[in-house]
């Protein structure tokens, strides 16, 4: 069952939600559901349809999610996402040297 834990820690965390959260919602406490995260708790059928209730899936869904392709999605989303970043701090830092220029072309003509 550590491998189920494991993709509702996953599922967790693409949702940016805490165990409290989740705890909160299956109405359990963080403890209990720290355990099933890690795998320590057997789910039993209740506890699985309610966790695929929670994360918008089918409780077959939730057994045959692949984590190493949503990681594989993700890793590659955030490459994407840092490559833009980097071009935006390009673009900052060549608008930033535009300013200074123009600035010291002001400071010459007041002079």
């Amino acid at each position: 069952m550590k491998t189920l834990g494991k993709k509702i820690r996953l599922l967790r965390h693409q949702k940016s939600w805490s165990q409290e959260d989740v705890a909160k919602r299956l109405d359990i406490s963080i403890p209990a559901f720290s355990k099933i995260e890690t795998g320590i708790t057997d789910v039993n059928l209740s506890r699985l349809e309610q966790i695929s209730a929670l994360f918008e899936m089918s409780v077959v869904q939730l057994l045959t999610f692949n984590d190493t392709e949503e990681q594989e999605k993700y890793t590659s989303d955030l490459e994407v996402l840092t490559k833009r970043v980097q071009e935006r701090e390009s673009e900052v830092i060549s608008l930033q040297k535009k300013v200074i220029e123009l600035y010291e072309e002001l400071r010459h003509v007041k002079a």
